[in-house]
């Protein structure tokens, strides 16, 4: 079923009329079928506005190294370890992200799982972040416009910055 879901919504992209307002209405059908919104999410907007925050990307390292929110702290998803983040207390709020929020979202639940008590998926992920004009940084804390856009399918989704799918090449 998310599968046709997200076969759909992808080609709704490509028919419909190109503008913002489309692009974000095939986006949020996309993430409401990819998503299970088993955890709190939080827009963009609404994360822009806290402070003391523990970012974590829950993408993969090589995706990181590209670019990443500020001061995140990479965790993955394939080899997600939660004895890393030993040393962070439980009570801290938490924003986890990935591209659009699927790995976010299950990585989120194993936070709360494991007692994080103030754990929020980023609606939309680092995509929905660089599509609102927000900065992004290199694996030197440099501001970049480099995205990892994760492949070819899902790189229509952002529609700012430089997209990156292998950055060896």
């Amino acid at each position: 079923m998310k599968r046709g879901l997200l076969v759909l919504s992808t080609i709704m992209i490509f028919s419909l009329p190109s503008n913002a307002q489309v692009l974000s209405s095939a986006y949020d059908l996309t993430l409401n079928a990819l998503l299970s919104h088993s955890v709190p999410e939080i827009s963009v907007v609404q994360a822009k506005k806290l402070k003391d925050v523990l970012w974590l990307d829950a993408r993969e390292e090589n995706e990181f190294m590209v670019s990443h929110i500020a001061n995140a702290k990479f965790v993955g998803y394939d080899q997600f370890n939660i004895e890393a983040l030993q040393s962070q207390p439980q009570d801290q709020k938490v924003i986890v992200y990935c591209s659009v929020g699927y790995r976010s979202e299950k990585i989120a639940e194993k936070l709360i799982q494991a007692g994080y008590k103030d754990v929020s998926n980023l609606y939309g992920g680092i995509f929905d972040w660089v599509n609102q004009g927000n900065p992004v940084v290199d694996k030197e804390g440099k501001a970049t416009e480099n995205i990892h856009a994760y492949n070819k399918t899902w790189g229509v989704w952002l529609t700012r910055g430089n997209k990156v799918y292998d950055p060896k090449k």
